[in-house]
C-alpha cells in the first residue's frame, strides 16, 4: 500500500457537553469522559486530532455560540477561555469522548479538570481536521512529553498488533506511567531525575527500514527532535512530523502544523 499522509476536513462543529466520569488516572493526569447527544456522529480519523474546549468560571453558564464567515460569536461577545485538545478515546454509541487533562496547574483547564463533576458542561469545538498517516512502515516512533500522551496512547493502541512501536517519554516521575491496551517499546524519561527527551531520542538507535515519527510537546523541544532526526539520523523528513503543543512562557500555545 503506497504511503501517504492525507489531509481530511471535517465541518466545523460546536457542541456543549456534560461531564459524565472524572477519573484519576495518576497524580497529574484526569481523565473525564463527556456525554453529548451529537457526539453521535463525532468524527476523529487521526490519532493527534485535536478539539477546542471552552471553558466558563464557575458559576457561570456556558451559551452555544452562532457560526459565522468569521468564526463562532459567542453571545454578550465574550469569548470563553479556549484550550486544544486530543480525543483519548470516542464512541458514537454511547455518545462519548473522553478527554485526558494534564493538571498542571491554576489555567483554566486544568482547574476545570481539577475540579470537574458529572453534569459540569464544557464546550467543544471540531476537529477541524484530520491528518492519516496511511500505507506500512518499517517502524513507528513516538516521542512527546504529557500533553503528547493522549495522542501517543491513542496511535500505540490503534496500530496494528504487528506494528514495530518505539515510544520515548517524558514525564515527571515513575507514579505519572501509563498502561495501554497493546505491546510497545516504551522508554519512561524522568525529569525528576534529570533525564532529557532530546538527550535519550539522540541516544537512542533508529531501526532500519523506512519509519514514521510523531513528536510533540514543548515547541522548541519538537523543532529540535525533528532536525535531529531529519538532519542528523537521515530520516524522510516527509515522515516525521513534529508539532509544539505549549511553549515556554506562554499560556495559550498551540501550534499543531507539521514543522
Amino acid at each position: 500500500m503506497e504511503r501517504t499522509v492525507e489531509r481530511i476536513r471535517h465541518e466545523l462543529k460546536f457542541r456543549i457537553a456534560a461531564v459524565r466520569r472524572n477519573e484519576r488516572i495518576t497524580p497529574r493526569m484526569a481523565r473525564i469522559t463527556l456525554t453529548a447527544p451529537e457526539f453521535a456522529t463525532f468524527r476523529s480519523d487521526g490519532y493527534d486530532d485535536h478539539v477546542k474546549l471552552f471553558f466558563v468560571p464557575e458559576g457561570e453558564t456556558l451559551l452555544p455560540p452562532v457560526r459565522t464567515p468569521q468564526g463562532l460569536d459567542f453571545p454578550n461577545g465574550v469569548r470563553p477561555a479556549g484550550r486544544d485538545y486530543t480525543p483519548r478515546f470516542h464512541d458514537p454509541a454511547r455518545e462519548e469522548v473522553v478527554i485526558d487533562f494534564v493538571l498542571h496547574g491554576d489555567g483554566p483547564a486544568a482547574s476545570w479538570a481539577a475540579r470537574a463533576k458529572p453534569g459540569d458542561t464544557v464546550g467543544v469545538g471540531g476537529p477541524r481536521a484530520s491528518f492519516v498517516v496511511k500505507g506500512d512502515f518499517d517502524w513507528h516512533l513516538l516521542v512527546g512529553d504529557e500533553t503528547a500522551l493522549p495522542a501517543i496512547g491513542r496511535r500505540i493502541e490503534e496500530l496494528p498488533e504487528n506494528a514495530k512501536v518505539r515510544a520515548l517519554i517524558e514525564i515527571e516521575d515513575d507514579s505519572e506511567r501509563q498502561a495501554f491496551s497493546r505491546p510497545a517499546e516504551i522508554t519512561w524519561v524522568l525529569r525528576s531525575k534529570g533525564e532529557g527527551l532530546f538527550e535519550m531520542v539522540k541516544a537512542s538507535p533508529v531501526p532500519p527500514g523506512i519509519g514514521y515519527a510523531f513528536v510533540a510537546g514543548e515547541s522548541s523541544t519538537s523543532v529540535a527532535i525533528r532536525e535531529h532526526l531529519v538532519g542528523e539520523r537521515g530520516v524522510y523528513g516527509e515522515w516525521v512530523k513534529a508539532a509544539g503543543y505549549w511553549r515556554r512562557g506562554e499560556a495559550d500555545f498551540y501550534d499543531g502544523h507539521e514543522h
